[in-house]
């Protein structure tokens, strides 16, 4: 598998060829610094973790959080459980995390953590103990002001609560705002667990006319977890028809559309997607390919490549996974008229919603989620027509854009 955290700073590399930044303020200047500061993370912290198994023996797993630029505001990410979980993957992921808070604007900086584990091999209680773990192996960078975490892949409502619970205990603080995506029960935010695919449409709805897309899209979605359901639901209930939906271990294929409110309860009831009633069997690589007006990477990094790119037959990407598409393929796409709406904004409701749950903590309140996601819609149309001019400015794709819009809100607070 390509190295994360290489793809993300061939990225920036990317930008920084095609924007000549230093001309602006002579060759030693404010960009270079900018640039130069973030190409490594500001602290790279590992912890070990003991945890006493249920059959009482003592077992250690390595943590981690990376803490990777702050010019904005306290870091913020989540915290993936994964046995694959590396520090170049969270590394990666917490620099996009830094991005994507630029480009819609919160004053948040970008972070990421993670625990070496296969969660579905660990007990209620052994999963309550590692998280409570965690929590006191980083009490001391953690805090409302200092970094904020959140949940991502294999984490849940209830491990937050475990972590604020425990941070609680530790350091006396009472305002659950150490840690975001928390059940309602403890402070969450309403249309948290909807929020990253509601934005992924309204980035979609702001741009579907600029990119061309016809009023009714064809839309194939790779990912049937919380984001790749609630999108396709979303875009089913706006009139637009989902054709090919995958989990991990394939997918499902209807030329008319599928019922994704019969398809949930079909998953539910089998754990699989296949042989549902009136669509065919497919494969995740067949899915990527599979002619549309839409394709939304909604599930692991690195699915479109230089292996497939050039099989790619959607007429645009909304990458609602994290680096689903290496710069390489990027490339590829751009060449063939394939606009890729990035992650670090199309992806961008999730954290954004994030932050709302942390400022209603602060300020002791609770939002309805009609406010909620009446505060979202403007913060990501605005930043998808702001991230399309400077892509055309620069007559460069919309990640580039994205990358440039970034930048220059980091750098107008850099010290």
């Amino acid at each position: 598998m390509q190295n994360l955290f290489q793809n993300a700073m061939v990225q920036l590399d990317k930008v920084v060829q095609m924007k000549n930044f230093s001309r602006e303020d002579g060759p030693v200047s404010g960009w270079s610094e900018l640039i130069t500061r973030l190409q490594q993370p500001d602290r790279d912290i590992r912890i070990s973790i003991p945890v006493k198994m249920d059959d009482g023996t003592l077992k250690i797993f390595e943590g981690y959080r990376v803490e990777y630029n702050n010019t904005l505001g306290p870091y913020k990410g989540g915290i993936r459980y994964h046995p694959e979980t590396e520090i170049n993957e969270v590394k990666a992921l917490a620099f996009w995390m830094v991005l994507k808070c630029a480009v819609v604007g919160i004053p948040m900086g970008g972070g990421k953590g993670g625990v070496t584990v296969d969660p579905k091999k660990l007990s209620k209680n052994e999963l309550e103990r590692l998280s409570r773990g965690w929590a006191r192996g980083l009490s001391d960078v953690l805090g409302p002001h200092k970094d904020v975490p959140a949940p991502d892949v294999n984490t849940t409502p209830e491990i937050m609560t475990w972590i604020a619970d425990e941070y609680s205990k530790i350091t006396g603080d009472t305002t659950g705002a150490v840690i975001t995506g928390k059940p309602l029960s403890g402070g969450g935010s309403e249309g948290r667990d909807t929020s990253t695919a509601q934005g992924g449409f309204y980035v979609f709805d702001a741009l579907q006319k600029e990119l061309g897309l016809p009023e009714v899209c064809r839309v194939v979605v790779q990912g049937f977890g919380n984001v790749g359901s609630n999108v396709a639901e979303i875009f089913t209930q706006r009139g637009h028809k989902v054709a090919a939906i995958s989990d991990s271990k394939g997918g499902i294929y209807n030329n008319e559309g599928l019922n994704i409110e019969k398809l949930l309860e079909y998953k539910k009831t089998t754990g699989s997607l296949f042989d549902f009633p009136g669509s065919r069997n497919i494969t995740n690589e067949e899915l990527l390919k599979t002619e549309c007006d839409l394709l939304i990477p909604a599930a692991f990094e690195n699915q479109i490549t230089v292996e497939n790119a050039s099989e790619i037959k959607a007429k645009a990407v909304l990458e609602l996974a994290n680096g689903p598409t290496t710069p390489e393929a990027d490339e590829i796409l751009f060449k063939k008229n394939i606009p890729v709406i990035p992650d670090i904004l199309a992806n961008s409701g999730g954290v954004t919603v994030s932050y709302f749950e942390w400022v209603q903590n602060l300020k002791n309140e609770h939002w309805s989620e009609k406010e909620v996601f009446e505060k979202l819609e403007p913060m990501l149309k605005n930043a998808s027509l702001e991230i399309l001019e400077k892509a055309h400015k620069s007559n460069t794709h919309l990640r580039m854009g994205a990358f440039i819009r970034a930048l220059e809100r980091i750098k107008e607070k850099m010290v």
